[in-house]
């Protein structure tokens, strides 16, 4: 279906224009824009033209206008206008890919006349880098002077791109954001996702800078591993690795991250680093920010009888499976449950009786971590099935009515990250939405790319419900995991963490670490021209014995630096 727009706005001087950008064309790495081509002697045209570029997302995109001859149903010769929106043309490299959504229109120069409007959206890469409609108007239709798209023998068509971020190509995540990303190692799942919601949440951020890892094992070490994480991702201008921590975790094969769901991994690693923790400055932060306590209680309603327990918690798992919104999950988390008939209580001195189990949450913690029962077991299929039901959470909320009593301070929480699935139990892809300084800015960081996104995007385009959604470049995405922090806590979380937060014998070994790898790395580079040519052997020799002279340098350096410090 066509759709049609008024023309009552198109004036003579726009006509005019070619390839004029309705947006400030000087920011290239916007995710949008507006652009219109006027092609001139269209009675004349034989071959394909290419609009100016226009750049979003730092790539160069292009109205393709030609002439195609079609087939009709009655096997007919029909000529026709095609008109395609072309992404990165000129690139030969292979490798590289941008997700775009487009409007394509061809306007009518008649104030009463109508548009003609097509929607696109494609996955572009090297082998499709354009994409469009072979036959968007009929030369007959095109030629009618009743719909007023020819005048003075020239027609201009509009474009309008929203793209996301490109993979494969020069995209400087620290110059359009601030923030870096992560490599993907193809075996991490949700790690990367989750890492960034860490490195984010800036009082942990600090307090593992503080934990003393002098003379761990740099291999071993999860806490120093996660420092060196944590620093490059607050220092370096590259894409950071993650090899080392994954190795220390103990972790290094996909079935490893299979077999451990996102609640787990979580739970481990602060688990690991709350007791790292304990003896020194910093022991207590990880129950501090991230745990809340629940009773767990069961009443009799006959006896006066009631059984209750107080229990701590580091998450919360709720249910998406025929809930609407978050708030109809909390109050299904507190439902109580009758027992009753063969499943009664045993009251003790009072026997077999008829009662209510439940829950009621006494305390919930600064930094609230929620996860979506999106993955649960079929026993039909003896699987585990993704439950892509819409379900409806906000930037705000208030969690007020689910406590026992009403808080001195209100449970009130704004939402900091949204990690997000993309497919089905079999695998898939995993990026997180982040809201760094707690204001509403949102940031999208899949894997090695970060960009800048718009708060819809962050929150409502994962709610999920759709298999298949123009504006999702993946099938089945839906959040599973959000991250909330009370509200009168944000300042804090969030606080700044700058170099003197750091301690020096930390920024000491990191950088000695980080030099022996740029040596090391130096040497590989040298020893693969040796071998790729024999005529650069007496170079190679040459610089071979440079980074002999480097290696030895950084070792004494480090023994010295080792020995001062014992002193």
């Amino acid at each position: 279906m066509l759709e049609t727009g008024s023309a009552e706005n198109t004036t003579a001087d726009t006509l005019q224009a070619n390839a004029e950008l309705t947006k400030d064309d000087e920011d290239n790495a916007r995710p949008d824009a507006t652009f219109r081509y006027t092609v001139q002697n269209i009675s004349q045209l034989r071959e394909q033209v290419l609009s100016p570029p226009c750049y979003v997302r730092c790539l160069p995109w292009k109205i393709l206008v030609l002439i195609r001859n079609t087939t009709t149903p009655d096997r007919q010769q029909q000529k026709a206008l095609g008109i395609f929106l072309q992404c990165n043309g000129d690139c030969d490299s292979p490798g590289w890919s941008c997700y775009g959504l487009g409007e394509l229109k061809l306007l009518s120069h008649k104030p009463d006349g109508e548009h003609l409007c097509r929607k696109l959206h494609h996955m572009y890469h090297c082998k499709e880098d354009d994409w469009g409609f072979a036959h968007f108007i009929s030369w007959k239709n095109l030629m009618d002077p009743d719909n007023g798209f020819v005048k003075d023998d020239s027609i201009v068509i509009e474009a309008h791109v929203v793209a996301e971020a490109p993979h494969g190509v020069s995209w400087d995540s620290k110059k359009h954001t601030g923030y870096i990303g992560l490599k993907n190692q193809g075996a991490t799942c949700y790690m990367n996702s989750l890492l960034q919601t860490l490195f984010f949440t800036n009082v942990l951020r600090k307090a593992v800078y503080k934990i003393p890892t002098v003379g761990d094992d740099s291999s071993r070490s999860v806490a120093f591993a996660l420092q060196r994480v944590f620093y490059d991702l607050q220092f370096s201008d590259k894409t950071v690795a993650t090899k080392k921590l994954t190795k220390s975790f103990g972790w290094e094969t996909l079935d490893s991250f299979m077999q451990h769901d996102v609640q787990e991994f979580l739970r481990v690693l602060l688990d690991k680093l709350e007791n790292k923790m304990k003896g020194t400055v910093v022991e207590g932060t990880v129950p501090k920010l991230f745990e809340g306590k629940m009773t767990s209680f069961i009443k009799c309603k006959n006896v006066n009888c009631t059984s209750t327990r107080v229990e701590t918690f580091y998450d919360i798992q709720l249910s998406v499976k025929g809930k609407n919104n978050i708030y109809e999950s909390f109050k299904d988390y507190i439902s109580t449950e009758l027992l009753e008939g063969e499943n009664k209580y045993d009251a003790g001195e009072h026997g077999l009786q008829e009662a209510e189990k439940g829950v009621r949450f006494d305390v919930f913690p600064p930094i609230l971590h929620l996860h979506l029962m999106r993955f649960q077991y079929d026993p039909q299929s003896d699987t585990s099935v993704k439950f892509n039901d819409r379900f409806e959470f906000y930037e705000e909320v208030n969690l007020d009515q689910y406590l026992q009593e009403t808080p001195k301070i209100p449970a009130h929480y704004t939402l900091h990250a949204v990690l997000v699935h993309s497919g089905d139990n079999h695998g898939g892809h995993y990026v997180v939405f982040i809201n760094p300084k707690g204001d509403g800015k949102w940031c999208k960081f899949d894997d090695d790319v970060v960009s800048r996104c718009s708060k819809q995007e962050a929150i409502e385009y994962n709610f999920g419900g759709k298999e298949d959604a123009p504006y999702l470049a993946r099938r089945a995405t839906s959040a599973y995991m959000l991250i909330y922090i009370q509200t009168s806590q944000l300042k804090y979380v969030l606080q700044d963490v700058t170099q003197n937060d750091i301690p020096n014998d930390l920024c000491e070994r990191i950088t000695e670490e980080m030099r022996y790898e740029m040596v090391r790395t130096c040497g590989r580079k040298i020893k693969c021209r040796k071998f790729r040519s024999d005529t650069s052997v007496t170079s190679a020799k040459y610089y071979a014995r440079i980074f002999s002279a480097l290696k030895q340098f950084f070792t004494l350096q480090a023994i010295a630096g080792s020995k001062f410090k014992g002193r």
